[in-house]
């Protein structure tokens, strides 16, 4: 069947910019999918693309530039993708983990319109000070230094005018094109390419919202109240909406400039542990983490007489991850297993927190994981790299088409990314040695007596709410009983075969017969004194038999192999 693109209604309806999607994909080599769908409308709207010299550039880095050509939405969703290594693996999640969405400023008047149809006030009745040329602008807003009344510096992050509208046009075509992989390209329906777009869309419609953004500050705040290290802005929900977020000015030197923070007095190594142990207690203590610690993310805030060693500030916490109880629960039967070198048990946890394809290998998986547990066990710590291990199991399970739940694969990334952090700040950093008393408290919280007994308390509080339904449920069936209305549905799975099989024996049987009674009673016509339709009946049947029969012995039973 020829599929027209440009016929489908979700895709019409933004045709210039499905044609400009295409005409970077061809620009940078990447539209053979695109090529099988419909190569009339790559001909059609992409034949004078000029071809970018991509040779000394790997698959990945085209992919991470295509991206940041696309704009906003296509940057989140590498970003988005850099958290599934069990979707993209671990090479292009590396690369789009890079992904930045520096984009050009807007004119401050558009600025300014957007905080005052927001806060509704002129701005300078909010900010007597605010500076027009922003610090930074990336792919959903910017951000500018502003001054409140009472003399507090702030940041005020404003959103990009329009930018809700061009989000939406796009995520309709990302969800028509996963439609259509499903539909057209066998290859890709493993990934679940509309269930990775639909997570997307769930994720970037929450980041678009400030008010998300303003609540994760005041968690984190709250989490870190008595931690004198560390540094989260406080924001102001008076002069915030979905739009508009403005928060404390942090002055501090970014991570990405280590020269600077050595020169402001920063110890890298110390700053590497305690930049580690910070997001160890959001994930083991808190159950809330800021999903993307990159450099650019934490800042250096120099000693102070109330903090001699500095403070590590956090910045940019619009995409966060949570561990709740199922997940905890997962996570501490996953360190138990993986500390007793229990591959079995390992297995049957991925398969059961996972979604697996319907025929897995689960031997296969079992051997590969085991396999992984086998090369680290026992390693020195010293050369021990969480990183490496982590990305190394995500691809074994990738290799099974194993989608991992994405809170649990946003925990890993963030793992993976804390680790490369710390070794950026310091060559000695082993985040395996820090992870150590955190999975030991794991294990001995599971248990602990406290637990077990909370545990037996929470099965009987089960039992009670069962034993108390039982007889409702009893007294309803009993009543669909009285009324007929209970049906048994049965599944009856690779009958089809044997009972086609079972007519065809009878039909043949009854041809037999009907024609030896034929044959018997040499009914005419005759030929050389023999019934012509008894021998043409038992000759039919002979044949039909002996086909039936070597059909049988092939199967080497009656139904069909599963």
């Amino acid at each position: 069947m020829r599929l027209d693109l440009a016929s489908i209604p979700q895709l019409a309806r933004n045709l210039s910019r499905v044609v400009e999607i295409v005409r970077t994909l061809t620009k940078y080599g990447l539209a053979d999918v695109v090529l099988r769908l419909d190569p009339g409308f790559v001909r059609r709207w992409a034949a004078r693309t000029e071809i970018v010299r991509l040779s000394q550039l790997t698959f990945e880095a085209r992919v991470r530039l295509v991206l940041t050509e696309l704009g906003t939405t296509f940057i989140k969703f590498g970003q988005v993708l850099s958290t599934r290594r069990d979707v993209v693996g671990s090479a292009l999640a590396d690369e789009l983990s890079e992904l930045q969405g520096n984009v050009p400023a807007d004119p401050f008047e558009a600025t300014r319109d957007l905080i005052e149809q927001e806060l509704g006030r002129p701005v300078p009745e909010v900010f007597p000070h605010f500076e027009p040329v922003p610090l930074a602008s990336a792919s959903i807003g910017q951000v500018h230094r502003a001054t409140l009344h009472d003399g507090r510096a702030v940041v005020v992050k404003v959103q990009h005018p329009g930018i809700v509208r061009r989000v939406e046009n796009d995520l309709s075509i990302l969800a028509e094109l996963a439609e259509l992989a499903v539909r057209f390209l066998p290859e890709l329906r493993p990934y679940r390419p509309v269930a990775v777009v639909a997570e997307f869309k769930r994720v970037l419609l929450r980041e678009l919202d400030f008010r998300r953004e303003l609540r994760n500050l005041q968690l984190f705040r709250q989490a870190f109240e008595k931690d004198a290290g560390v540094a989260v802005p406080e924001p102001y929900p008076a002069f915030s909406t979905g739009r508009v977020l403005t928060m404390e000015y942090l002055e501090g030197v970014p991570f990405t400039r280590l020269e600077k923070v050595r020169s402001a007095g920063g110890d890298l190594h110390d700053l590497a542990a305690r930049g580690a142990h910070v997001f160890l207690a959001m994930i083991f203590r808190d159950g809330i983490f800021h999903a993307d610690p990159h450099p650019g993310n934490l800042l250096y805030l120099p000693a102070t007489p109330d903090h001699p060693r500095g403070r590590i500030g956090l910045l940019d916490v619009g995409m966060v991850g949570r561990v709740d109880a199922k997940l905890r629960d997962r996570i501490e039967r996953g360190v138990t297993a993986a500390v007793n070198h229990d591959a079995a048990t390992l297995t049957d946890l991925i398969v059961e927190v996972a979604d697996v394809p319907p025929k897995l290998d689960a031997d296969a998986l079992e051997a590969e994981v085991a396999e992984q547990l086998a090369y680290y066990w026992g390693m020195p710590l010293d050369q021990f790299q969480l990183g490496t291990a982590l990305n190394d199991l995500t691809d074994a399970v990738r290799r099974y088409h194993v989608l991992l739940p994405a809170p649990l694969a946003m925990l890993l990334r963030v793992l993976i990314i804390l680790e490369g952090t710390g070794r950026r700040l310091s060559p000695k950093f082993n985040l395996v040695g820090l992870l150590e008393p955190y999975a030991r408290s794991l294990v001995m919280k599971k248990l602990s007596p406290k637990r077990v007994v909370r545990q037996l308390f929470s099965d009987l509080r089960e039992w009670e709410q069962l034993v108390r339904g039982l007889p409702r449920e009893v007294s309803g069936l009993f009543r669909r009983l009285n009324n007929q209305q209970l049906a048994v549905q049965l599944d009856h799975r690779h009958l089809d075969p044997s009972v086609n099989r079972l007519v065809f024996g009878m039909m043949v049987s009854a041809l037999f017969l009907g024609s030896a009674v034929i044959w018997a009673a040499k009914a005419p016509p005759l030929l050389w004194d023999l019934p012509v339709f008894g021998m043409l009946g038992c000759a039919t049947a002979t044949m039909f038999g002996l086909r039936l029969f070597r059909a049988i012995q092939r199967s080497g039973r009656l139904e069909d192999k599963e």
